[in-house]
């Protein structure tokens, strides 16, 4: 095997890069991310059996970003997983949200398990109402019941930073308390290098001091230096930083010192997120070539 195929199987992509175009034809999608190069996809939700409210907050968020489907985009798991044999990709994880990880853990466990997921993921927790350290604690102890719950059905429960994490309240970064207070047990967490940084955190800061905590990581590139105008809280302050994101080294971030760093501790997938791409062939094969040069 080359050494640009065999460096694929160490890479993959989170299809919120592609959302319009799986929306369109998901096998099509699929079969043009293996052609890249790339060996794994992450899912997203909603399902058809999340949360009500889940649904119905996702068709705002959906039409505020002009995008259409999710998840399996109208296929069974089991369709989904034959496309996904068919063009030799694995499907390590998916996205959930916190009430459907809370309220239908058994059917997300279901579908995980036809699909090959190990993990299931929740990337945004803003209704939890974090405002004081007391919040951040509230929610380890949910992601460790949650976890536990996961655990009891074959699956493990994880949580993704999206930046507001890293604003201090009365001198502490909350996401060491949710680091401190999770069970490694029980949760685990996906590193997304650019909100870390927008949050003001530094991505091998983090692996170095919390070696095996990170399970995946995303991985995208940044125009230059950028940082929330607040706490990166709202829909708006992160919808503001989009035109800051770039295919991966096509940016000022060094990708190569972080792949390394991840490598080194325990990072065991690496997924290309460029949130809905404008131009997704260009964005995978561009960025296929610069994650291997950073491996």
């Amino acid at each position: 095997m080359d050494s640009s195929a065999s460096a694929g199987q160490r890479f993959g992509v989170a299809l919120f890069t592609l959302a319009g175009m799986a929306a369109r034809d998901l096998e099509a999608t699929l079969r043009l991310v293996a052609a890249a190069g790339y060996r794994e996809v992450e899912f997203f939700g909603p399902y058809p059996f999340s949360a009500p409210e889940s649904i119905a907050g996702w068709q705002a968020v959906a039409a505020r970003l002009g995008i259409a489907g999710h998840a399996w985009y109208g296929h069974s798991p089991a369709e989904v997983r034959a496309m996904l044999d068919r063009l030799d990709l694995g499907a390590p994880a998916a996205h959930t949200d916190l009430a459907t990880a809370q309220t239908r853990m058994p059917q997300l466990a279901d579908a995980a398990a036809t699909l090959g997921h190990r993990y299931v993921i929740v990337p945004s927790v803003m209704e939890f109402g974090l405002t004081t350290l007391d919040d951040y604690r509230r929610l380890a102890l949910e992601l460790n019941r949650i976890g536990a719950i996961a655990a009891a059905h074959g699956v493990r429960f994880g949580y993704h930073n999206h930046g507001y994490e890293q604003a201090p309240i009365a001198g502490q970064v909350p996401l060491d308390v949710l680091l401190d207070a999770t069970d490694p047990a029980l949760v685990t967490f996906e590193l997304d290098v650019f909100w870390m940084i927008a949050g003001g955190g530094d991505p091998c800061d983090y692996l170095t001091r919390w070696p095996g905590r990170f399970a995946l990581m995303h991985l995208k590139d940044m125009a230059q230096p950028v940082r929330f105008a607040d706490r990166g809280q709202t829909m708006a302050e992160m919808m503001a930083l989009f035109p800051q994101m770039r295919d991966a080294g096509d940016g000022v971030l060094d990708l190569a010192a972080i792949v390394r760093c991840a490598r080194q501790c325990g990072v065991g997938h690496l997924l290309l997120e460029r949130d809905l791409a404008a131009e997704p062939e260009q964005t995978l094969r561009r960025s296929f070539t610069a994650l291997c040069a950073a491996r």
